[in-house]
């Protein structure tokens, strides 16, 4: 639409020009939904320091105060209870609700004409049996065919998507571990195992007596053994990104900490591959994308810290070779780049702007 003869007005990203003939960028409208739970809070605290962003609504299962979570930068913000979603619809909506919630809220959003990041694991599937892994029938099979995986860098350039199925948190930092060691022969696709421990708000808010301090402090809490809903989101991952199918145990425990994960995978190097094959097989992968570091965690000892990247959506990758063996150790910050920091990257991706964009600022907790 037209407004004069030296601007133009539209939802969405585009190009303006301005009385001074200089060209200036619009912000997108958006909105959180579900955005009291702790990705939806923080995936509301990037977006409200976002340059291209003008978030809108905040939803949740009934009114509440933003401000007093987010301060007076979150003043102009409406927040509104579920029940106003469809009434209130912005050009992204962010979608950090429970699996069965999304599978009913995208439909309607994207019948809408708008674009949904879907936080949660319904449409991150395309060939495992959702009643077994998430405990429901799902009955959105086209939408599930058309979603895009969102994993930064590996999804590429956007096209036309308008539904992205953001990545679990520990699929997140298991699946960039892996890819690359795959994609490029370097281990056996069986006998790996994996090794992953949590900060437990990756468990959300909801209230379980598992979870209770009482109950975390001081242990390390194995669940949800050869059950867990990431393992065939990281096998169908591997698969689409690197060509081949793995198998491989799959351990999560819960640590005694708010948040954080740390990765460990453990494999076979094929013979004749050796160190100097991992580093510069992670330099190809990685070397152009600036929010992974990585390199030997002899030399490099940071890399395993939880403490240096808790709080950005960084993701540190390092790896130890002794022998035939490959330990390979992934740390992201479970609520960043295992959500909300990784799903404002998709935003950016979406909106052609560069990956990092309102993400690379975030600055470690310590």
């Amino acid at each position: 639409m037209i407004k004069s003869n030296t601007e133009l007005v539209d939802v969405g990203f585009v190009d303006v020009m301005n009385k001074s003939g200089n060209k200036k960028q619009l912000k997108l409208k958006c909105s959180v939904v579900g955005a009291r739970g702790y990705s939806g809070l923080e995936t509301a605290r990037i977006l409200l320091g976002h340059p291209n962003s003008d978030l809108t609504y905040c939803f949740a299962t009934s009114a509440f105060d933003l401000t007093k979570i987010l301060g007076k930068k979150a003043a102009a913000i409406l927040c509104l209870p579920d029940s106003e979603i469809m009434n209130h619809l912005t050009d992204v909506v962010f979608l950090a609700t429970p699996a069965e919630v999304s599978m009913k809220l995208a439909p309607q959003i994207l019948a809408a004409g708008k674009k949904v990041i879907d936080l949660s694991g319904a449409f991150r599937l395309k060939k495992n049996d959702y009643e077994k892994w998430y405990g429901f029938q799902h009955d959105q099979s086209a939408l599930l065919k058309t979603s895009q995986y969102g994993l930064i860098p590996w999804a590429g350039p956007a096209k036309s998507e308008k539904l992205i199925a953001n990545p679990g948190c520990y699929a997140t930092a298991i699946s960039l571990a892996l890819i690359p060691v795959i994609k490029n022969n370097l281990i056996s696709e069986t006998g790996i195992v994996i090794d992953a421990k949590s900060g437990t708000t990756g468990a959300g808010k909801k209230a379980a007596e598992n979870l209770l301090y009482s109950e975390v402090d001081g242990e390390c809490l194995p669940y949800k053994i050869g059950q867990h809903q990431h393992y065939p989101e990281i096998v169908e991952a591997v698969e689409n990104f690197a060509g081949k199918k793995i198998e491989a145990h799959f351990s999560t425990s819960l640590i005694p900490v708010r948040r954080g994960i740390i990765a460990a995978v453990y494999a076979n190097l094929l013979p004749g591959k050796t160190e100097a094959d991992v580093k510069s097989t992670l330099q190809m992968a990685y070397g152009d994308y600036e929010l992974i570091s990585f390199g030997s965690a002899k030399n490099e000892p940071q890399l395993l810290s939880l403490k240096r990247v808790v709080g950005t959506g960084r993701t540190h990758i390092s790896y130890v070779v002794e022998g035939s063996k490959l330990y390979l150790f992934s740390c992201i910050d479970n609520l960043l780049k295992g959500a909300a920091s990784q799903a404002v990257e998709n935003f950016n991706r979406i909106s052609d702007l560069p990956i990092s964009t309102g993400v690379s600022h975030l600055e470690a907790v310590t």
